[in-house]
């Protein structure tokens, strides 16, 4: 009898695993597929936003190559209990889908805080399709935008908003924008950067309610004058979708901060995975077990679980975590434990060029970064996987560190000399090159 494969969730690791399972299996499987939504890409909605793509590319998976991989879709359910001991989902319409195994990829939600009027109208999320296209409906020339919330989220979507015409005002309860991204003297190279292009920002800003005021928006806070708004975006973190799994006896479910994973991505349930936002498995860098709500670790975890299920016995090294992002063509980037406070540094600042860099140190290894500057110097973009590199590899240092001590801008030399391309290109997470199916290439809105 085929292994009965259930993936719960359509999102990048979901597709990921999908994708695997085709490749490695050494006999054909049944994989079944449900998903609230369409298959689509996250990733690609700011650009959504933007106008810069339509709509239909940003779906990531048709009716038609669904098909051409042999998957069962349960497309517009949700799930709703998992009878782990029986091996049995529950789904909203009480329909059940027995497995051998399944992955956990239920992504995750916007968060919004609780303040009065947060959920009024004209205040939105950008998270999903269905919040993006409110979004469009509401941003137009001349519109003013307030975006709740300074870090990784509400920067994806900054250009976007700024090239639909509207006038932006950011405002963040931290004393500083990207909290969790950079530094202080990183953010205030970025902060000067964004008021000369014409963001308003407003730091240490503590949101106490949003009223209706003839149509608009009016956002009060505990300190400061009022802001009037034609739209609100809350851009205040996000949230496990976890809640279906209570009752389920999986360790990390109930408590909603992730589904505890061990190297193969196994969750408490040996024959249960999880994958992406949902899944709290290992920290590259320090061991520790923890949510990395970031594409790259939604797309390795997916290609691990999918080999998994096909029968290899495939650990995962660990996610690094990373951030990278473009706003007002200035590139921003940190990588992981960019804010170890352990950590010897070695810094550099060149304010008249709004260019940053930030090394961190434990013993020979890079293990923190975190760069700024304008996109258009081809050493900001070149730096930027440059230390990439240089952090995932682990590779050894220590005779540059005297150089990167005096030089932090001069990273190349060490790049080069520590063969770190020669050490990443064969490191690939199934451990042979990469590979796709022939499936349908076009992607058609049906």
């Amino acid at each position: 009898m085929p292994a009965r494969h259930l993936i719960i969730g359509a999102g990048t690791a979901g597709l990921n695993c999908i994708r695997t399972i085709r490749e490695e299996e050494p006999s054909a499987s049944e994989i079944t597929l449900v998903s609230a939504e369409r298959p689509y890409s996250r990733m690609v909605l700011p650009y959504y936003l933007g106008e810069t793509i339509a709509e239909s590319h940003v779906f990531t998976a048709t009716p038609a190559s669904l098909a051409a991989w042999k998957v069962k879709t349960m497309i517009g359910r949700k799930a709703a209990r998992l009878d782990a001991r029986n091996h049995t989902l529950t789904l909203d319409d009480e329909a059940k889908v027995e497995y051998d195994d399944c992955l956990i990829a239920t992504g995750s939600r916007a968060a919004k805080p609780p303040i009065p009027g947060a959920d009024g109208p004209g205040v939105h999320c950008f998270w999903t399709l269905e919040e993006a296209r409110s979004v469009i409906a509401g941003v137009t020339p001349g519109s003013r935008v307030v975006m709740v919330g300074a870090g990784f989220i509400a920067f994806t979507i900054l250009n976007a908003i700024l090239s639909r015409g509207a006038a932006l005002t950011i405002v963040e309860v931290a004393p500083r924008i990207l909290p969790r991204m950079v530094d202080g003297a990183c953010a205030e190279i970025v902060a000067t950067w964004l008021t000369r292009h014409g963001v308003t920002l407003r730091t240490g800003a503590t949101l106490t309610k949003i009223e209706e005021a003839r149509g608009k928006r009016k956002l009060s806070f505990k300190q400061g004058a009022a802001i009037v708004a034609d739209v609100v975006i809350m851009a205040t973190g996000i949230r496990t979708n976890l809640e279906w799994l209570d009752g389920s006896g999986i360790e990390g479910a109930e408590a909603g901060g992730g589904v505890v994973v061990d190297d193969h991505l196994r969750s408490s349930v040996r024959n249960v995975y999880a994958a992406g936002d949902v899944a709290r498995g290992r920290n590259l860098l320090t061991d520790a077990r923890e949510v990395h709500a970031i594409e790259p670790t939604a797309q390795e975890h997916g290609r691990t679980v999918g080999a998994n299920m096909a029968g290899r016995s495939l650990a995962y090294r660990g996610s690094l975590v990373m951030n990278i992002v473009e706003v007002c063509h200035l590139d921003v980037a940190s990588f992981g434990q960019w804010d170890d406070p352990s950590a010897e540094v070695y810094a550099a600042v060149r304010p008249d060029r709004s260019q940053y860099r930030k090394l961190l140190f434990r013993g020979g290894r890079l293990t923190g970064a975190v760069i700024c500057g304008p996109a258009a110097d081809i050493w900001t973009t070149n730096d930027v996987g440059m230390l990439k590199g240089l952090v995932y590899s682990g590779a050894d240092l220590s005779a540059w560190k005297p150089h990167l001590r005096e030089n932090p801008f001069d990273v190349k030399p060490a790049f080069l000399a520590t063969r770190t391309v020669a050490r990443l290109l064969p490191e690939t997470i199934l451990g042979r090159p990469s590979r796709s199916p022939e499936l349908p290439q076009s992607v058609v809105i049906t």
